[in-house]
């Protein structure tokens, strides 16, 4: 994963008003912290920051800011956007080091039809995003599981997940992921089909007893 560099600029000016004055010129207030070091109050091009966001890494992308001639790798984090626009208000970026395991969310995604769904179930994934544990290099983009062999009825949970080498995660392995559920209509059917193999009528001539006589 290539690290992605932006320009800072240093923010002297705190709340609200500034704040304002700033997203209205194209910068988005941030403060960078994390690994003993002080907080840092910061601005980055909001345009740059929202286009290295909305890549296929998201907020897992690795981002070295320039800070007055340092450079600081960090992850973003604590993204707050408008409430209606989407515009980014706020970011917090953590400090990391590449080789120090870090926390982040990566999506989960489905490949394959299930059998259960063929057979009339509904595939209901449970979890959107998997919490994750890495080195920084090794956070995946993503996770993507077959589901082709999950039955009507089935379950697929956390345990089932093969994780990439060096990735772990603290969810208990029972979670539900993912479930091919039955309809209540196909259900329903079902129990019908059951009750009425249970109640035939017998053949005619009636029962081997009836015919001895017994």
């Amino acid at each position: 994963m290539s690290d992605i560099t932006l320009a800072t600029e240093s923010r002297t000016d705190l709340g609200s008003r500034p704040s304002g004055r700033l997203r209205r010129s194209g910068q988005v207030p941030a403060v960078v912290y994390g690994l003993g070091a002080d907080p840092v109050s910061i601005t980055v091009p909001a345009r740059e920051l929202q286009h290295v966001l909305a890549g296929e890494s998201g907020s897992n992308t690795l981002i070295t800011l320039d800070l007055g001639g340092e450079q600081v790798l960090t992850l973003a984090r604590q993204i707050q956007r408008h409430p209606t626009r989407g515009e980014l208000v706020h970011v917090d970026f953590i400090r990391i080091r590449r080789d120090v395991a870090v926390a982040a969310e990566i999506p989960v995604h489905f490949e394959g039809e299930a059998v259960g769904v063929k057979d009339g179930g509904l595939l209901e994934q449970l979890i959107f995003g998997l919490p994750v544990e890495a080195k920084p290099a090794d956070i995946p983009v993503a996770i993507t599981v077959d589901v082709a062999e999950l039955p009507l009825g089935g379950q697929l949970r956390v345990a089932d997940i093969a994780l990439p080498r060096g990735v772990t995660t603290a969810l208990d392995p029972e979670t539900v992921v993912a479930q091919v559920s039955v309809p209540r209509g196909l259900a329903a059917a079902g129990g019908e089909a059951e009750a009425g193999a249970e109640g035939a009528p017998a053949p005619e001539g009636g029962s081997a007893a009836e015919e001895s006589g017994e």
